[in-house]
């Protein structure tokens, strides 16, 4: 007996040895230093590493430097054990220690429907398709032998770049051309040191085409949605940054990314990942090594990310980040239920079978009327749903298809898949294995009610293949995260929505799609999430830079924010997913509008000094605002600026019993001569003064200031909370910005 303690007491020994040695990744930030030069910056960097023993330098398991960040990030990352790390914490001029952690993925009639069309009239053929532009995209990578990455009609990059391509190692699969002009694969993104970034999800091949795709003629999905696929900059170049593999993307390869494409010389940085929703921003890797982009004149679009209809969800929430939400378009692949009692119910799916049982009533089944929440979403069935209809309630965005696979596993004739309350009316045309049509939850409610009112409830799906015109369009997606910022609740967020739903772009046959793993015929392929409207809104970007070289990353910002939507192509107010008026905080200023946008009449700059006394405004000290900023900064001797003094393009006044007055600056953009006067339309509870009234501009580029004063027009009502818009009217241009004030909870 005592041997065998003895024998258990070394291997607890041996393993707490093994665990001491265990290394993990970290990102380290220091304290900038002007007096180390870009050469010494890796030599600077591995000064802060502990001396190795003999033994791990045999093995190759000391301490090691993964990367040194030179231009988004004082710092570097590293493998470190858990003591070393501790040492690090405590060495002068160590700021922070960020243990590596993975970001997820935020996952061709879309130009057409924001109202981009070939011709010599058009501005999208004026303005070059945006030539010239760089777009850095963050992603999975892409398949560069796609027809939607040819360099027809692509002038040769522009001198500045500095970018290097890593496709030249494979032949026969494409490469860099003057469309992709670089390529590059990142640490835990690449299989291996030497492997390039070739796309192994199909989710970077999906938005890098979005973004700036070439025009490619006769693309479609298994038939459906056919027409010429192209980005909304088919002519801007792209440069690819594979930070991510599958559906994970390590922080620490992220900031290479970014750090790599400021050294390249990037215009517009894509960037569909979901980052942090709540972290402060001198806590979030993503904001600080953005930041740095801003400074370099990047314009930085960044997905909202897909944690809705939850409010305080949204995330890439830096004001000097554009924060895109998603929204509907209105093309449907359209499915239509007809039920025994003759009630149909029109849903989606791609899987539209030719030899349509159109007319053809099957027993319908909902084995979750039990209560039985596996058997409600169909994780589970009886035996007898063989040669029926089943009746399924979602799961999830990511499960659609494989609840499909479980109904005809068990021999079920076809799906209904209804949303869950949630959920609201937003359908997805998803790749299904049978025949099945995705419905609203109103339309499931009632199906579900239909089949306990009948002893024998039937069912039939029809087909009906692409149909425009889908009403109401634009909406805003279920999924797509809502603000406020956790962050910076006093920054409207998200900033904008473009289409996220059902988008059609090029392709990489990938594992994550097992059921078209071995289909080399599909070129495209259909996508939803804020990883597509985000592209949407990059491309576009690249568009208004390449038609304003000079305008800073906040002027491109402002103009796409004061140009967009708030009604839908039937003139009335966008919707959300429940079919109600959509707030700001989950569309932010609108729906982007490009033909307006790149002819905006004023805008609101910011410079990146602006940002600081916003910064110091926050309480993050001025160890936090150096922290982002990577310069000393004394709030004591700044004056601070809330929130809502920031010169942004939507105003959030956090109202209590006092008025509260803000100051904005707008640049006249448009003509010489240019007069505007100020519309305001808030509800009646609220009383907005707009001084002066009037803005009137002599020159181009001139800029002037007014003051907004918000005040309750009467008493203070008891729940809290309105939104409207100030509008700059002039004969040519509407300049709106939004006002919110938010809930007293929010305000508290």
């Amino acid at each position: 007996m005592r041997s065998f303690i003895g024998v258990l007491l070394l291997l607890a020994q041996l393993l707490a040895a093994c665990h001491a040695q265990e290394r993990r990744n970290y990102v380290v930030h220091l304290e900038p230093r002007d007096d180390v030069s870009v050469d010494a910056v890796e030599s600077w960097h591995r000064s802060f590493l502990p001396d190795a023993t003999p033994e791990s330098l045999a093995d190759g398991s000391g301490p090691a430097i993964i990367y040194s960040y030179s231009h988004v990030l004082t710092g570097f990352a590293a493998r470190l054990s858990d003591d070393e790390a501790e040492a690090m914490r405590s060495r002068a001029g160590c700021l922070r220690l960020y243990p590596e952690e993975f970001l997820p993925l935020a996952t061709t009639h879309s130009p057409g429907f924001l109202g981009l069309h070939l011709g010599k009239d058009g501005f999208w053929s004026r303005s070059g398709f945006g030539r010239g532009v760089v777009i850095g995209l963050l992603d999975t990578g892409i398949l560069p032998s796609h027809p939607s990455f040819g360099d027809a009609g692509m002038p040769p990059p522009p001198r500045k770049w500095k970018g290097a391509c890593e496709f030249k190692a494979i032949a026969g699969t494409g490469g860099c051309n003057n469309k992709v002009i670089g390529a590059r694969a990142f640490g835990s993104a690449s299989v291996n040191s030497t492997a390039p970034p070739v796309d192994d999800a199909g989710h970077g091949t999906h938005t890098a085409s979005t973004a700036a795709g070439n025009f490619v003629e006769n693309a479609d999905v298994r038939g459906n949605a056919h027409g010429t696929a192209s980005g909304m900059a088919p002519h801007a170049h792209l440069a690819i940054y594979k930070v991510c593999s599958r559906s994970r993307c390590s922080i620490m390869d992220i900031v290479a990314g970014l750090d790599a494409a400021v050294k390249d010389g990037v215009d517009v940085i894509s960037f569909s990942i979901d980052a942090s929703d709540g972290a402060q921003f001198n806590y979030d890797l993503v904001a600080i090594a953005t930041y740095k982009a801003m400074e370099h004149g990047i314009f930085v679009s960044a997905a909202a990310g897909n944690a809705g209809p939850a409010v305080g969800s949204v995330g890439n929430g830096a004001p000097w980040m554009l924060t895109v939400a998603a929204g509907t378009t209105d093309r449907a692949i359209r499915t239509t239920v007809r039920l025994g009692n003759g009630q149909e119910f029109d849903g989606e799916s791609l899987f539209q079978p030719r030899n349509n049982t159109a007319g053809r009533q099957l027993p319908l089944v909902f084995p979750g009327a039990s209560g039985d929440p596996d058997a409600r979403g169909c994780s589970s069935l009886p035996d007898d749903v063989k040669g029926k209809v089943v009746l399924c309630e979602s799961r999830g965005i990511s499960e659609h298809v494989e609840q499909g696979q479980t109904v005809n596993a068990y021999s079920g004739a076809g799906m209904i898949l209804m949303n869950k309350p949630e959920e609201g009316f937003t359908t997805f045309a998803d790749a299904h294995v049978l025949p099945a049509s995705h419905v609203s939850n109103a339309a499931g409610s009632k199906i579900a009610a239909y089949i306990k009112s009948t002893p024998k409830p039937t069912a039939s799906i029809t087909f009906r293949g692409t149909v425009m015109g889908s009403t109401p369009a634009p909406a805003v997606a279920f999924f797509s995260s809502r603000g406020p910022s956790k962050a910076s609740p006093g920054i409207l967020k998200p900033d904008i929505t473009g289409p996220g739903m059902n988008i059609l772009a090029a392709w990489a046959p990938s594992e994550m799609h097992p059921e078209f793993v071995d289909d080399v015929s599909l070129a495209f392929f259909m996508e939803s999430g804020t990883s597509m409207s985000t592209p949407h809104l990059s491309g576009i970007a690249a568009v208004i830079k390449s038609l304003h070289p000079g305008w800073s990353p906040a002027e491109i910002r402002s103009a796409l924010m004061t140009s967009s939507d708030t009604a839908d192509h039937a003139g009335v107010a966008i919707k959300d997913e429940q079919y109600r008026r959509a707030s700001f905080y989950a569309m932010g200023a609108g729906y982007v509008n490009p033909s307006r946008a790149v002819d905006p009449g004023l805008v609101y700059d910011l410079a990146p000094n602006d940002y600081v006394p916003y910064l110091c405004g926050l309480g993050i000290g001025d160890e936090g605002v150096r922290e982002i900023t990577h310069r000393r900064i004394e709030c004591g001797k700044i004056k601070a600026i809330t929130e809502a003094e920031l010169n942004y393009p939507s105003m959030v006044i956090k109202l209590l019993s006092q008025p509260i007055t803000v100051r904005r600056t707008v640049k006249n953009v448009g003509k010489a001569g240019s007069v505007y006067r100020a519309v305001v339309d808030m509800p009646k509870e609220v009383s907005v003064t707009v001084r002066p009234p009037m803005l009137r501009f002599s020159k181009v580029n001139e800029r002037q200031s007014f003051t907004v004063t918000v005040r309750w027009a009467g008493k203070q009502p008891a729940v809290a909370g309105a939104e409207g818009n100030l509008k700059w009217v002039s004969p040519e241009h509407v300049v709106r910005s939004p006002i919110v004030v938010p809930p007293a909870k929010v305000v508290a």
